[in-house]
C-alpha cells in the first residue's frame, strides 16, 4: 500500500479499520512494527490503571506476535495458571509465564500482557504490558495535558480521553538528559504546543525543537516520577 500518512494513521471508528504496516526479515527472523513506536509499561500506577481498565480481552492475532518474541508466540493462546493450573505456560502448578493478549478499542491497536508469577506464595506476581503507541489522536482531537509516568508518556486529550504519546518506531522518546530520546520528545511537544495542541501527529523533525521545551525534557525536574503539563505550561516554556 501507498506509505501516507492520512493512511496510516490509526483506526478510525468511523469506518472501522486499522492501517498498520509490519516490517519482517525471513533471513533473520525478525518482525516488528515499520511505524508505530513500542511502549513497555512496567509500573503501575494511577494513568496506568485507566488506560488498563479499558482495554479488552481478545484472541491473539498478527500484531500480538509483533509484540512478542517467536519463542513466547504459542503463550498467547495458553490460559494462565489462575484460569488453569495444567496450563503449558504454568510452573509447577502455580507458577506462570503466560501471556495474555488485549486491544485497545480507542485505537484499535494490540497489548500483550506478559505474566510472571514465582512458584508458591509471597514471590513474585506481576504483569508488563506491551504494546504500540499511535501515530496520532483520533481526528479532530487536541492534546490538553502532556504526562510524565515513571518513563511512560501519556498525553489527555481536550475530551478526557488518556493516550500514549503519539510515536514513531524511530523515535525512542527519554527525559532527564542531553540525547537523542529528549530532543524527540521535546521536538513532538513543540509542535503540539505551536498548533494550540492541533497536530498531534508523530514524525517531528529534531531541528524543530523549542530550546526552552528541549531544556525542560533535559533536566532533572522532568525526571522525577511523574509530572503533568497542562498545555498552556508547554507554550511557557516555549522561548522561540
Amino acid at each position: 500500500m501507498t506509505d501516507l500518512q492520512g493512511d496510516l494513521n490509526l483506526t478510525d471508528p468511523t469506518k472501522g479499520y486499522l492501517h498498520f504496516v509490519v516490517y519482517t526479515d525471513q533471513s533473520l527472523g525478525i518482525a516488528s512494527a515499520s511505524r508505530n513506536g513500542e511502549v513497555t509499561i512496567r509500573k503501575e500506577s494511577p494513568y496506568a490503571r485507566e488506560w488498563l481498565d479499558r482495554l479488552e480481552r481478545c484472541q491473539p492475532n498478527a500484531l500480538h506476535c509483533v509484540l512478542v518474541e517467536p519463542t513466547k508466540i504459542p503463550a498467547l493462546f495458553d490460559p494462565c495458571v489462575k484460569e488453569d493450573k495444567d496450563s503449558p505456560s504454568a510452573v509447577a502448578g502455580s507458577g506462570c509465564v503466560c501471556r495474555r493478549p488485549f486491544y485497545d478499542p480507542v485505537f484499535g491497536l494490540p497489548v500483550v500482557g506478559e505474566h510472571f508469577k514465582h512458584v508458591g506464595d509471597g514471590g513474585t506476581d506481576q504483569w508488563t504490558y506491551e504494546t504500540f503507541a499511535p501515530l496520532a489522536l483520533l481526528p479532530g482531537d487536541r492534546v490538553s495535558r502532556f504526562i510524565v509516568d515513571y518513563g511512560v508518556f501519556w498525553v489527555r486529550t481536550e475530551k478526557g480521553v488518556l493516550s500514549l504519546v503519539p510515536q514513531h518506531h524511530s523515535s525512542g522518546y527519554n527525559i532527564g538528559y542531553g540525547g537523542g530520546g529528549p530532543h524527540a520528545l521535546a521536538a513532538y511537544l513543540s509542535q503540539v504546543a505551536a498548533t494550540d495542541g492541533e497536530n498531534t501527529t508523530a514524525g517531528t523533525p529534531y531541528d524543530q525543537a523549542d530550546p526552552g521545551i528541549l531544556a525542560w525534557m533535559e533536566s532533572s525536574t522532568a525526571d522525577r516520577g511523574t509530572n503533568e503539563l497542562t498545555l498552556r505550561d508547554l507554550q511557557a516554556l516555549r522561548r522561540g
